[in-house]
């Protein structure tokens, strides 16, 4: 089976290619996902498509590999920015993230966090699908902010449908379009609607060891990120641990609460700077007021550390 509105994206039949070559460009353009099972295998059948739609990039990923993992390590290495939808066109995929597993088949959509680990299993058996890459800290800024992620959407539920439908326009609209940026920030909100969880203010009850503890944190951070109460001690209060051991924990991964926080906010910054440069949502805003609505009080402060952050400044990202 394969779904009409992408049949024109898809070849009828995929051509091998070279295992390694397959890889390389999977991580290019994803990350750090490793394929796992292929070591008897020189060929993949399949591919891996990069497309510009409205403005934001999307992904035709076509395998017959065993497991793709991403883990810790990787995810240390090559930190996650995106929230990958993903759109099932053909075959069966597997995905299992925080615990939950979910199989999805033609038409059904799912939500993968980049930031944390995941499984893709594919079992030996082709499997094609488009991940529409979007910008983690965007989709995380307005609410619902609060995520189910690896729960999948049926092909026939009206969320699901309607997102394939946003997937297939966004795909005949070019990045220049004049309508382009009106596109992407609808279809980050209708993906915020699809997805939020049905219990956003469920308390978080903090596990005992350091990478649990780490991984309630990033949520708290996501959840409250332009929050004026954001700070490291607030952090220690929610986790219910002292302000030394919220530190020890942040150490581990070679970097400070305050570093952790501010880089968060640096690239919600960013990425509503790229929007306002490409003509989207963000517009008609200042660099002062990106700043302020970002979580910085201080616009000196922030165009400093977003010089050191991205080596280049504030302005020199709306006028690319």
């Amino acid at each position: 089976m394969q779904l009409q509105e992408f049949s024109s994206w898809t070849p009828d039949i995929w051509s091998p290619a070279p295992f390694d070559e397959w890889k390389d460009r999977l991580q290019t353009v994803c990350g750090r996902f490793n394929p796992l099972g292929w070591e008897e295998r020189s060929l993949v059948n399949g591919g891996v498509v990069l497309r510009d739609a409205a403005g934001m990039e999307i992904v035709q990923v076509a395998t017959d590999v065993e497991v793709v993992r991403r883990e810790q390590h990787d995810i240390r290495l090559d930190y996650g920015e995106y929230f990958f939808l993903l759109v099932q066109l053909q075959g069966m995929c597997g995905i299992e993230q925080q615990g939950q597993q979910s199989i999805i088949s033609p038409g059904d959509c799912i939500l993968v966090d980049s930031s944390l680990p995941s499984n893709f299993y594919f079992n030996g058996q082709f499997s094609n699908h488009l991940s529409v890459h979007l910008p983690r800290q965007l989709l995380l800024a307005e609410k619902p902010n609060d995520f189910d992620v690896s729960r999948r959407l049926g092909a026939e539920d009206p969320m699901s449908i309607m997102l394939r439908a946003l997937v297939a326009k966004m795909l005949q609209t070019p990045a220049t379009h004049k309508r382009s940026g009106e596109l992407r920030h609808l279809f980050l909100q209708a993906t915020r609607q699809a997805f939020a969880a049905d219990a956003p203010d469920a308390p978080l009850f903090p596990k005992e060891r350091a990478s649990g503890r780490l991984e309630f944190a990033h949520v708290l951070v996501d959840r409250h990120l332009t929050a004026e109460w954001l700070t490291p001690q607030w952090l220690a209060n929610r986790l219910g641990v002292s302000m030394r051991t919220l530190q020890e924990d942040f150490n581990t991964v070679g970097t400070t609460v305050t570093s952790f926080i501010r880089d968060r906010r640096l690239r919600l910054a960013r990425e509503r700077l790229v929007e306002k440069q490409r003509g989207g949502a963000d517009e008609g805003t200042t660099i002062a007021e990106i700043a302020f609505s970002s979580g910085f009080n201080d616009i000196s402060y922030f165009n400093r550390c977003f010089k050191k952050a991205f080596d280049c400044s504030p302005k020199d990202v709306v006028r690319k």
